[in-house]
């Protein structure tokens, strides 16, 4: 079994700069490479991960995503003066380019192609590349928004032709619209693309309509592009937490995917002047846990944006410790989403057929915030296959209490009553806990309406108590009871 996390960098990737005045790209600095690096560690968290040498992308690979002439015309890049260099970005929207950018560039492309092989190879459970340039805006042949080439979507179409992968989910946390990854697989059915970003009603840059939530793929790949637009800044935890529990990880179950990619912009951070977002570092360690769960743990993160460089390091370093396997820390004073972020859920969820269940579970345990989460199951689990629903579950819910989860297998005896399924159960259990990847689910399809009504009416009932346990140490209580088609029936209780 895959263990430990892969950690992808090379200072190479910082040997470029802006080489005139340009307040729009003047951001964009090496500095945002080698701070991510070097806090990782001071943290001792560097040390702690699988050092996977970076390597070049061959021609071949690039072509993956981009065409011939715009390869061709970026390696003319090498032997530009300042002048032609300058004239060159001007053909494109909000980028630079530099005489070293090209060497830059594809190695930004050979480490995330590394990082997917390590992962892929089973050498690694899981992994970060810190790359430069980055590369979401980059289309098939043209420079966009500082990115040249267009890393992660060439590491999905890398993914799907050498390991014969038949779904990708690519995740966007980026405060910016990823439109270069949309264009290149909103006809593709094995990709599922996930974009939250800033929109303010198209009025904030790329200011592009098909960046609204009404663009859900083309013909094949219809339902499988998922535009989550923020109309206002000041995006908190709440409403990060709230995209993820009601819009993405629905979507991902159903769509159950083989490997995860995530192009990790921390612009959506606090304090960064692009994103102008609310949410704090630590919110990032609760969104890489969440996702752990997916794809056998198969998960590649690949950095994208991120522009205040004290924001920045702190939510790389929170991420790399969710791959590691850190507990999450604690995240207190959550409330509901704001009304505008409410919004822009219901409108994703009104363009998209989405399953309810998780709905239903994150978000009350979340607000509960307790100290200790409880899981019990008895011998019904064993009987009813309820095992990777419960291995799923008890993943996901690693991200409260900081980890501090006990399970109670309430089973008659474990050897002679339903041994094999048992043993399974306990088996999964083990593995959830203790951070390693647990047997996929599935597709889920649909579910029966008289279930929605059931789960809604269950939410409301719980979330009616929590103002009597918020105040102390609280105790979430897991219970596995019948499994419905698809998916398992979960109750909570709250108690002090």
């Amino acid at each position: 079994m895959a263990s430990g996390s892969a950690l992808i960098f090379d200072e190479e990737m910082s040997d470029y700069k802006l080489l005139w005045t340009d307040p729009v790209c003047e951001i964009e600095v090496p500095e945002r490479l080698t701070v991510s690096y070097e806090a990782l560690k001071a943290r001792g968290v560097a040390e702690r991960c699988k050092q996977v040498p970076v390597r070049l992308a061959t021609e071949q690979e690039i072509l993956l995503a981009h065409s011939e002439e715009y390869l061709e015309a970026v390696k003319q890049t090498l032997k530009m003066s300042v002048e032609e260099l300058k004239a060159f970005s001007k053909q494109y929207n909000d980028v630079y380019f530099h005489q070293n950018i090209y060497h830059c560039a594809t190695m930004a492309v050979g480490a995330t192609l590394q990082l997917v092989d390590s992962v892929m190879k089973r050498e690694v459970r899981n992994g970060m590349a810190l790359v430069r340039p980055p590369g979401h805006h980059s289309q098939r042949s043209a420079a966009n928004g500082f990115c040249v080439f267009n890393n992660v979507a060439i590491a999905a179409l890398y993914a799907k032709k050498t390991y014969n992968l038949n779904r990708v989910l690519i995740v966007d946390w980026d405060v910016h619209h990823g439109q270069g990854v949309q264009y290149c697989f909103e006809e593709d059915p094995s990709v599922l693309y996930f974009s939250w970003h800033r929109y303010e009603h198209r009025t904030f840059w790329p200011n592009l309509p098909e960046s609204d939530y009404t663009s859900v793929g083309k013909d094949k790949g219809s339902g499988l592009n998922v535009n989550l637009p923020w109309n206002k800044v000041g995006m908190t935890n709440s409403d990060y937490l709230a995209a993820f529990f009601h819009v993405l990880l629905p979507v991902a179950y159903e769509f159950d995917p083989e490997l995860v990619l995530v192009s990790a912009g921390f612009d959506s951070a606090i304090g960064d002047p692009e994103g102008e977002m609310c949410a704090l570092p630590e919110t990032f360690a609760h969104l890489t846990q969440l996702l752990m769960p997916l794809a056998a743990g198969k998960m590649c993160v690949v950095l994208e944006g991120g522009y205040n460089l004290t924001s920045l390091a702190q939510s790389v370093c929170q991420t790399v410790q969710s791959l590691l396997g850190d507990p999450a820390p604690q995240l207190s004073g959550l409330t509901d989403p704001c009304e505008s972020a409410l919004d822009s859920i219901q409108n994703v969820r009104s363009s998209l057929p989405l399953p309810a269940v998780l709905s239903l579970i994150l978000p009350l345990a979340y607000e509960f915030n307790p100290g200790l989460v409880l899981g019990v199951v008895g011998d019904s689990g064993a009987k009813t296959h309820l095992a990777p629903v419960w291995g799923h579950l008890t993943s996901l819910l690693q991200g409260l209490a900081e980890g501090r989860t006990l399970t109670l297998l309430q089973v008659r005896d474990i050897y002679f009553i339903k041994p094999f399924q048992n043993i399974h159960l306990l088996a999964v259990t083990v593995s959830a806990l203790s951070g390693a990847p647990v047997p996929p689910l599935g597709p889920l399809g649909a579910h029966k309406p008289e279930d929605v009504q059931m789960m809604e009416k269950e939410r409301q009932r719980l979330q009616k108590r929590w103002s009597s346990v918020q105040e102390g140490w609280g105790l979430l209580r897991c219970t596995g009871t019948t499994v419905i088609p698809q998916f398992t029936k979960i109750f909570y209780g709250a108690y002090n």
